[in-house]
């Protein structure tokens, strides 16, 4: 990369961190204030959009930011929807608190992330994962509204939304969100105890993500 694209980058990255709050939560604007955006959803029932990034050297990161998230179809969507938290790694410039920094990497490893940008979606109660988000070079904001859309049509303010518009399947359908629910729950709780890798315990294991897909599966029917 030849030095007017670096600084071209650098500056874009530093125009995007501008507008990301450093405490407290709206709906609809970026913060990297976790625990705030988790109150929130939880008061509003809505489902968090939690966006792993590198914002000062990666590519998609930058570009997903300039493609969806800087534009006014997105930022009109999001501000009644969607509760959004900024998880930061930058390189070249220090954007991130002191205080996010090892709170950020304990996020990633808790969630597994491998890549950037990595966005994982969490429903209101802050616990249960319900899906993840990409970039693509064909991305836009009414794309990403479609797949965010699909993605949180199992959260607990889709499946009230559902029920009213179904009367007639709501009781199977929140039958069966509980059992993923229940599911999720039953599976992280066996991995927070960090059991010894025995056949036995790999047999629980297996059972329990046999279950869990058997409940996903079930919901796929709605």
């Amino acid at each position: 990369m030849n030095c007017k694209a670096l600084l071209g980058l650098l500056l874009l990255a530093t125009q995007l961190n501008a507008a990301v709050r450093h405490d407290g939560a709206e709906v609809g604007e970026w913060t990297m204030d976790y625990d705030a955006a988790l109150k929130l959803a939880k008061k509003e029932n809505l489902p968090v959009m939690l966006n792993f990034t590198g914002s000062d050297w990666c590519h998609w990161c930058i570009q997903i930011e300039h493609k969806v998230f800087s534009q006014q179809t997105w930022q009109k969507f999001a501000s009644s929807n969607i509760v959004l938290v900024t998880l930061d790694f930058p390189r070249r410039s220090k954007t991130v608190p002191d205080k996010y920094v090892t709170r950020n990497d304990q996020l990633a490893a808790k969630f597994g992330v491998q890549g950037y940008p990595t966005l994982m979606i969490l429903d209101s109660d802050g616990k249960t994962l319900l899906g993840k988000m990409g970039a693509s070079r064909d991305m836009s904001p009414e794309s990403f509204i479609k797949q965010f859309k699909h993605t949180t049509r199992f959260s607990q303010r889709g499946i009230e939304e559902f029920a009213k518009k179904n009367p007639e399947k709501a009781k199977a359908l929140r039958a069966a969100a509980k059992k993923f629910r229940d599911s999720i729950k039953t599976l992280e709780a066996f991995i927070d105890q960090n059991p010894p890798r025995t056949e036995e315990n790999l047999k629980k294991f297996q059972a329990m993500q046999e279950r869990l897909q058997d409940a996903y599966t079930a919901l796929q029917k709605f």
